[in-house]
């Protein structure tokens, strides 16, 4: 978890920083300092761009992590991939709006290594989804009724292929 962005020892709110950050991120510098000035806000490109270096990657952070939810569809796959010339799993987890949830490399596709990605799924969200949707390996399945039986299980040859986007040489599913 991140801790909150401390405005200490900031003359201006912190809604007011905020905003010129967002502000400083989307026009030119010369623009933000006259579209506060139009607000009556009196600020210096300067003290705008200091504070979009010092905020910014926060603020991108935060956008970036989206926040799990009760009605999520995961979608999970796994592709065959060759590392030193040695067969491995590139097992990957995309939610229905194409976040990439987690992705981890195994060298077994078993029951375990599904338990495992699932597990790993749930620390990581925080939440159970409302839906998997897999592909035809049973091991999910049986990962599934282990790890987080109310959830509801759909598995159909290709449904992952054309929902997520994932390298589809040499996937496996066949």
């Amino acid at each position: 978890m991140t801790k909150p962005v401390s405005y200490k020892r900031h003359r201006f709110p912190p809604e007011i920083t905020a905003h010129a950050v967002w502000l400083y991120f989307w026009f030119p510098l010369s623009l933000v300092e006259e579209m506060l000035l139009e607000r009556g806000i009196v600020v210096s490109y300067e003290t705008i761009r200091r504070w979009g270096k010092k905020f910014g990657p926060d603020y991108a952070r935060r956008l970036r992590r989206k926040q799990s939810s009760r009605n999520d569809i995961w979608h999970l796959d796994e592709v065959v991939i060759n590392i030193a010339g040695q067969k491995h799993w590139l097992w990957r987890a995309v939610d229905h709006d194409g976040y990439v949830l987690d992705e981890i490399v195994q060298t077994r596709r078993n029951t375990k290594t599904a338990k495992r990605v699932l597990a790993r799924l749930m620390r990581m969200q925080g939440i159970p989804p409302k839906r998997i949707i897999t592909d035809r390996l049973r091991s999910y399945g049986a990962a599934r009724r282990q790890v987080m039986p109310s959830v509801e299980h759909r598995s159909h040859k290709g449904t992952t292929e054309r929902k997520t986007p994932i390298c589809r040489c040499g996937s496996g599913n066949e």
